[in-house]
């Protein structure tokens, strides 16, 4: 008896080690923080730890088997990815989550501390001219990933919200895309009208049944494939764009509907999903509207801009028109 339970001992230990994986720990420690932590703290803390692009290679790793070079590793590729900020912050999430589970009496130590920080980031200033997004709309392709840089390049839309889109979200008939509060950044629901090229993008896709999202085959996230896909569009690029993000796009559309069609900033907030501003205070109390019919006419107007300076148009001014104030 004695024997058996000496040689039945590390046989139960090595199991126990096994299920504390990473992905198991963040599960649990989630859990544990939930009551704790703001809702937003809590949408971000669970994104780092649970979002494959972040530390997914790591997620089957018992978690006192994770070492200092793995996780220097994961910060190295989340910062080339996704930027310095998301890297810092991704490690912070990492490194309480180790803390918790030292306490837990679930590692022996924080792999974490030691590794080098990401460092900090300047807020980006890149717009990408005229010249350059036409130079990424051809070189993009008519790809997956060309599809999706196209649409990011018509709405002005985050990649991730591009990258999930559902069909599900897709109102055919009235033109229109529903992005929910699960997805979105601000946890508000945001519905946008889709320009004849937005939604003409989006029908080309083949809808296959059994696939809940338009990108990304039948990934449970949709598209994940940044890192290559934009590797590989910077190399059809060559010198024809200085270095660049996709995330510029989103800003390289705000300043362009601003410069080039005179669309007013609270119309371009409304675009970008934005809360502050003129939403702030009595305004987000008293003012519901939507502004569904400027949104529309500024993004058609967008289009019709791209796609003029695609088919090598002139690269005129375009005034957006503006409602004519009472009385006046």
């Amino acid at each position: 008896m004695s024997s058996w339970a000496t040689i039945r001992k590390p046989n139960v230990h090595a199991r126990l080690e096994q299920a504390r994986t990473l992905n198991s720990t963040a599960k649990s420690y989630l859990e544990a923080r939930e009551e704790e932590l703001r809702p937003a703290s809590y949408r971000v803390t669970k994104l780092y730890l649970t979002g494959k692009a972040y530390f997914g290679p790591l997620f089957s790793t018992a978690i006192g088997d994770i070492t200092r070079a793995d996780v220097a590793a994961r910060i190295t590729a989340i910062k080339r990815n996704s930027g310095m900020v998301s890297a810092s912050r991704a490690r912070s999430a990492l490194s309480s989550l180790f803390v918790w589970a030292m306490g837990e009496g679930l590692c022996e130590a924080n792999p974490v501390v030691g590794t080098n920080e990401p460092g900090s980031s300047e807020p980006r200033e890149r717009v990408l001219d005229s010249t350059e997004l036409v130079a990424i709309w051809k070189a993009s392709g008519d790809g997956e990933f060309g599809k999706i840089v196209k649409l990011l390049t018509l709405l002005g839309n985050r990649r991730q919200e591009i990258g999930g889109m559902k069909w599900s979200e897709i109102d055919h008939d009235k033109c229109e895309w529903t992005l929910p509060k699960e997805r979105a950044k601000n946890n508000r629901d945001l519905t946008l009208p889709l320009p004849s090229l937005a939604l003409e993008i989006i029908e080309s896709v083949p809808e296959i049944v059994g696939r809940q999202h338009v990108f990304g085959g039948r990934s449970p996230i949709g598209f994940c494939d940044w890192s290559r896909s934009k590797a590989e569009l910077d190399l059809h690029l060559g010198e024809s764009v200085r270095p660049w993000r996709i995330h510029d796009i989103r800003r390289s559309v705000a300043t362009h509907l601003a410069d080039d069609l005179n669309v007013q900033p609270h119309i371009i907030e409304c675009i970008l999903g934005h809360y502050g501003g003129f939403r702030r205070g009595v305004a987000q109390v008293y003012n519901k509207s939507p502004y569904m019919n400027e949104m529309r006419a500024a993004l058609v107007a967008w289009s019709e801009r791209l796609q003029s300076l695609v088919a090598g148009g002139a690269h005129k001014i375009v005034a957006f028109p503006q409602k004519t104030a009472p009385g006046a």
